[in-house]
């Protein structure tokens, strides 16, 4: 108040917190400032996209591949001495709150979360604070409930192994991937629809015209839709090939249109021709992001494996080939068992609540954000004998079945739901709340004390596949796997790279002749015919 001569209120922190306010600089600012730091005076201009699917038709981003460089006049001396200045104060963190309430959450107010950290010099342990609980976020007087520990603070504000540190493997590359991403409600029909547009008349249109499933559709209830995917068809085509088609999605997709609800009920014009983004506008007809990656690491398969990207349950299961996945599904192109028990272990399940992101203070509850960059891309999987890679693939070849023939059996029974049910089954096991004789039926019914029992199994044959004991405390199993990780990354260096999928991978991925696959991993010789 002092200084600018006004009073003081919160909306000023939350402008400072931003920047270009009192403070006249933003945290991209000060981001690259500390980036030229490191660099010795070189830096880019900052930016927000690395790439464009598709090509950069308009050299967009041909001026933020530029290096550019400042003070050419400071010595290298000067820099190394500022840097470790600046390594020394921030060698610990004493404090850590990683996931706080910021404002006052009410219903015109963004859900601002913010962390707040203390750094001293040296070596020192910290204590890391946790929101686990809260409530009255509208009102002047929040509860906050906290959980404390103790350690050493990582730079991802977390405990034990530092996850930041692993690296993507190669064994893993081109397999996982999110589906894709329509930019326009039109492409999605029901069955009556698209009997009307020609499918079962047009010869073809059964390529073009498939199932639909985004993250509902796979935990909740499927809602029955279809898509219209035109990957690989020019305009041309598709006018000629498929008339019907072709006039839908020109009205439906490219063409101005009304939308009263859009907006938040204000309304808004939508239609691809509007698009900003050139390569929309050109290809009207084409998915926003048709994930032309993914396309081939699905060929050849029947099924793949999906999980929602946004979920409470990590759930992972098969979907038929036939299916095309929504963006927020993450699509993980291999149809072997062994990689869904692998996925569906507790092992895989502690290293994705240490690396995920979550939604709303540090609890599950609220859901969590599977990051396949951060998760499944550099996770180490074991070197399993085939033994082994059989009793795992068989368990969750069972589980697979066993969920689905309970959800078609039961009406009104979700995916959640039947896990909702295994955890308060794991509850009462524990000594928590008991169900009901009712619940306990509808426990029953749901299959939902059999799921528990081959996840267990699952759990134990996974970890013998490592050669971990089967009751390794969480830490400790994603300290294990974070050296698993620098251990296999270490033989990818030295030309060593257990491909999941040789076959797909090493044509693809394979950086030289010298790369074979790992021997658990091949296909068994075939007799001469």
């Amino acid at each position: 108040q002092k200084i600018f001569g006004k009073k003081w209120f919160s909306c000023n922190i939350i402008s400072n917190s931003i920047g270009q306010g009192e403070v006249q600089t933003t945290l991209v600012q000060l981001a690259n400032v500390m980036a030229t730091i490191a660099n010795k005076g070189w830096y880019y201009t900052p930016h927000l996209i690395d790439s464009i699917e598709g090509g950069d038709d308009y050299n967009l981003l041909d001026s933020f591949s530029i290096k550019h460089h400042t003070a050419s006049n400071i010595p290298d001396s000067v820099f190394d001495a500022v840097q470790d200045g600046m390594q020394g104060v921030m060698e610990s963190l004493i404090l850590a709150i990683p996931d706080h309430p910021w404002t006052r959450a009410t219903k015109d107010a963004a859900a601002v979360r913010i962390a707040m950290t203390v750094a001293q010099a040296g070596q020192h342990d910290g204590r890391l604070v946790r929101i686990i609980g809260e409530s009255g976020l509208d009102s002047d007087v929040p509860k906050l409930d906290e959980a404390e520990e103790r350690g050493r603070i990582n730079p991802d504000l977390s405990l034990g192994a530092d996850g930041t540190s692993v690296t993507p493997l190669k064994a893993n590359e081109g397999l996982a991937s999110p589906g894709v991403k329509l930019h326009g409600a039109g492409f999605m029909v029901t069955p009556a629809e698209a009997a009307h547009l020609g499918l079962g008349k047009r010869e073809g249109l059964e390529q073009y015209i498939r199932p639909y499933r985004n993250g509902r559709d796979l935990l909740q209830n499927s809602r029955g839709k279809l898509v219209i995917d035109l990957l690989g068809l020019d305009e041309k085509e598709v006018r000629t090939r498929f008339p019907e088609v072709y006039q839908h999605v020109l009205d439906k997709v490219y063409t101005k249109t009304w939308n009263k609800n859009a907006n938040g009920g204000k309304g808004a014009w939508e239609g691809r021709e509007l698009n900003r983004r050139a390569s929309y506008k050109k290809y009207w007809w084409i998915f926003g992001e048709p994930r032309k990656d993914l396309r081939p690491a699905l060929d050849g398969l029947s099924r793949y494996i999906a999980t929602v990207e946004t979920a409470r349950h990590r759930v992972f299961q098969f979907v038929e080939s036939l299916f095309i996945p929504d963006n927020k599904i993450i699509v993980i192109c291999a149809e072997d068992a062994f990689v869904l028990g692998l996925l569906c272990s507790r092992i895989h399940q502690e290293w994705t609540f240490a690396n995920c992101g979550l939604i709303g203070m540090a609890n599950f509850d609220a859901g969590h954000v599977y990051v396949k960059s951060q998760i499944f891309d550099p996770f180490p999987f074991p070197d399993a004998t085939p033994e082994q890679r059989a009793l795992i693939a068989d368990l969750a070849e069972e589980l697979d079945a066993t969920r689905k023939l309970a959800l078609a059996e039961i009406p009104g029974l979700t995916m959640t739901g039947l896990y909702n049910w295994r955890e308060r089954l794991r509850i009462a096991a524990t000594g928590g709340e008991a169900l009901s004789p009712q619940e306990a039926d509808q426990a029953r019914q749901a299959r939902a004390g059999i799921v528990d029992r081959l996840h267990s199994q699952i759990d134990a044959a996974v970890a013998d596949a490592y050669g971990w004991p089967a009751d390794l405390a969480p830490a400790d199993i994603v300290s294990r796997l974070v050296a698993l990780n620098a251990e296999r990354a270490a033989e990818e260096k030295a030309g060593h790279i257990r491909w999941l999928r040789p076959e797909y991978q090493i044509p693809r991925f394979g950086a030289k002749k010298a790369d074979t696959p790992h021997p658990i991993h091949q296909t068994p010789p075939q007799p001469e015919q």
